[in-house]
């Protein structure tokens, strides 16, 4: 009974290991795109594909993005967001928005927000432009 109880503790420790590190898996992918994100590109990409919603220097039916990369989630001054974003406690860096951009109810439920960016060098190129606007 000892060594069954051993062996069972052992495999509960190996899943949660594997889970630990299946959740954090997509972080080490993202910031390898991010080497040789195009933040010209990341500009053009912007303008095509968020400027519907977003605008830089105004809030619009999403809130204004210049100045993101950095801010706390939910805190743009002016814009209404859902009770989820302002109660993220989420910080916007590399890793978070390439997850909200991937996937944002996957990253905070109940956000408001229904467009994704599906792929991963698009989304590393507007971080790339975005955290340049951020930055200047």
């Amino acid at each position: 009974m000892l060594r069954q109880n051993s062996i069972l503790s052992w495999m509960v420790g190996v899943a949660m290991a594997t889970a630990l590190l299946s959740g954090l898996a997509i972080f080490p992918r993202a910031s390898s795109a991010y080497a040789s994100a195009d933040a010209d590109r990341g500009k053009q990409l912007f303008e095509k594909r968020c400027t519907g919603c977003h605008s830089l220097d105004r809030n619009e039916e999403g809130p204004r993005l210049r100045g993101v990369y950095g801010r706390q989630a939910g805190k743009s001054p002016g814009f209404t967001y859902s009770a989820a974003l302002q109660s993220s406690q989420l910080t916007w860096n590399d890793a978070s928005l390439d997850k909200w951009l991937m996937d944002p109810d996957s990253l905070i439920p109940d956000n408001g927000m229904e467009f994704y960016v599906a792929n991963q060098d698009e989304r590393a190129d507007i971080i790339s432009y975005l955290k340049k606007l951020s930055t200047k």
